[in-house]
């Protein structure tokens, strides 16, 4: 269920940029770092590009571009 939540006029204009950039909505790119920066709390020590890589990694295997990674086969 949505909900208003007051954020700063600095964010929206920064997320307005960043979301033109990645094709996001402006809602879209604003929940986009919630959800990375939960990730980063969350993950302390794991640095961002590989947090990235790893969303990247679970969308393509959403979508049926690539293979989930077994431990132990190369």
């Amino acid at each position: 269920m949505p909900s208003a939540v007051k954020i700063s006029d600095n964010l929206v204009d920064r997320a307005k940029v960043k979301s033109k950039v990645f094709n996001r909505s402006i809602a879209g790119q604003i929940e986009y770092w919630a959800k990375i920066g939960e990730i980063v709390e969350d993950n302390p020590d794991i640095p961002l590009p590989l947090i990235q890589n790893i969303l990247i990694g679970k969308e393509q295997i959403k979508s049926g571009q690539g293979t989930p990674y077994v431990f132990g086969e190369y």
